[in-house]
């Protein structure tokens, strides 16, 4: 969305409602409480917690008001409203890295006046109330549409927005029978609990039943009425689960709280496994702040050192999903440390040659250029800089590293330093597999299930490597 419109005074009803969800980052509390001079906004009362270490829980609700005032400003009443005041009240606790979605809610509109009174609220990732209040505005009787301002992405731009489309696309798909390996704690099992409360998948939890079960009765999920398919362990209940998608029992594979390499012997067994002609890859989808798409990075889990037969596979595979996802040209670049080929380096001449086998139709979608280091791939800046002629540079959707190290070392740069909200499947076997990590969130797990989702109901109509 390149612009934002408001409700005019005789457009807004009571009921109507907006909402935006935030990761909040020690960033924000430094802005916030740097613009508010530490006082918190106006008619704040926190109920408990007040000066808690950001690391234990913020305890006081400085965050609030200028988030729900940027909602007011840009959705609910929109442009050319006035605020007049807000009142809010602290209940819990947030911790930085939780996300919070704030909600507001017209209660009374004064036609005459143009006085519009709204219900607000912010709610954590279990939809437990944080912080809820009133605010007051004079919304305007005019019509207006603005583009959208280029302010700090710290105020309006949170991590996670494009993540929220895709979910809210996937859900429009049949859920996908999904086979769980091991989910034997909370977290997993809350992830694959969640992914099936959104709508994403249908999981069939393979693993010890006792263990399921107590991880169930930890997480306070109820596993009643789910297909459990019991397992002694954690390498039979892979060996189990790809079984259960040669039965066409699944249509995707979760990964639970086992390690990456028990899973994937199970799926690459030559005999027993989900191998077909592509290579087995690995890719993170990134949405940061600041960035008008979503950053794709490959391979970053699986190959790693991988020929030039196994990174065309890497680069198909990820071509692949990005037409599944949408982007009519996804835009590959393939990176190294120059953007020159030489024989020194020997990913500028991996580089070159990808390029050369998409030029002769060996790899289908898209555009792709390389080599490019990486200021070249995604900043226009350092693009016109260096006069780079390239219709990837600058604004690559995907990046293809050479090896597993530097791939991993981008993702997680981009995650931990940039702020990125982060998700990721493998393709190119028979199923997509949702390769979460055991630390991931279980937003991440949610979004790893749309992407399965997506892709899994995109290949159904069409075979592997052809563009959408």
């Amino acid at each position: 969305m390149n612009s934002m419109e408001n409700r005019t005074v005789d457009e807004l009803e009571p009921g109507d409602r907006a909402e935006i969800d935030r990761v909040l980052t020690r960033k924000d509390f430094a802005l916030f409480e740097a613009a508010l001079a530490g006082t918190g906004p106006a008619g704040c009362e926190p109920e408990a917690g007040d000066g808690a270490d950001p690391e234990q829980g913020i305890g006081h609700g400085i965050w609030a008001g200028p988030l729900i005032s940027t909602l007011l400003a840009t959705q609910l009443p929109g442009p050319g409203s006035v605020p007049l005041g807000q009142t809010l009240v602290f209940h819990r606790p947030v911790r930085i890295g939780d996300t919070v979605t704030v909600q507001v809610r017209v209660t009374a509109v004064d036609k005459q006046t143009g006085r519009v009174e709204l219900d607000c609220a912010c709610l954590n990732a279990a939809g437990v109330t944080v912080v809820s209040g009133t605010a007051q505005v004079l919304a305007s009787r005019e019509k207006i549409k603005r583009p959208l301002a280029r302010m700090p992405s710290s105020w309006l731009k949170a991590p996670g927005v494009r993540f929220g489309e895709l979910v809210e696309r996937a859900r429009s798909l049949e859920p996908l029978i999904t086979a769980v390996v091991h989910p034997c704690d909370a977290l997993s099992l809350g992830g694959a609990i969640a992914a099936r409360d959104e709508g994403m998948i249908v999981p069939v939890l393979v693993g010890p039943r006792a263990k399921i079960e107590a991880a169930a009765e930890k997480a306070g999920v109820d596993v009643g009425g789910l297909d459990i398919v019991d397992a002694p362990h954690s390498h039979a209940a892979a060996e189990i689960a790809v079984g259960l998608v040669h039965h066409k029992r699944a249509g995707a594979l979760m990964k639970g709280a086992l390690h990456t390499d028990e899973l994937l012997a199970a799926v690459l067994d030559k005999s027993a496994g989900l191998r077909t002609e592509r290579r087995l890859s690995h890719v993170f989808a990134l949405d940061l702040p600041g960035q008008n798409r979503t950053l794709f990075v490959t391979d970053a889990a699986i190959n790693i050192s991988p020929d030039l037969a196994a990174l065309s596979d890497i680069v198909q595979n990820a071509i692949d999903l990005t037409i599944a996802l949408g982007v009519d040209t996804p835009l590959v670049a393939l990176l190294s440390a120059v953007e020159t080929v030489t024989g020194k380096l020997p990913s500028t001449l991996m580089a070159a040659a990808i390029c050369k086998m998409h030029d002769r139709g060996q790899i289908v979608g898209g555009k792709v250029d390389g080599p490019l280091a990486f200021d070249n791939a995604i900043s226009p800046a350092a693009v016109a800089a260096k006069g780079l002629v390239s219709d990837v540079a600058g604004y690559a959707d995907i990046l293809v590293t050479p090896t597993l190290e530097s791939g991993n070392m981008i993702a997680k740069q981009l995650i931990h330093l940039a702020g990125a909200s982060s998700a990721g499947i493998a393709l190119g076997g028979r199923v997509p597999i949702m390769l979460t990590s055991r630390s991931d969130s279980i937003d991440a797990r949610i979004v790893s299930a749309a992407l399965a989702k997506v892709f899994y109901h995109w290949r159904r109509q069409r075979p592997l490597g052809l563009p959408g």
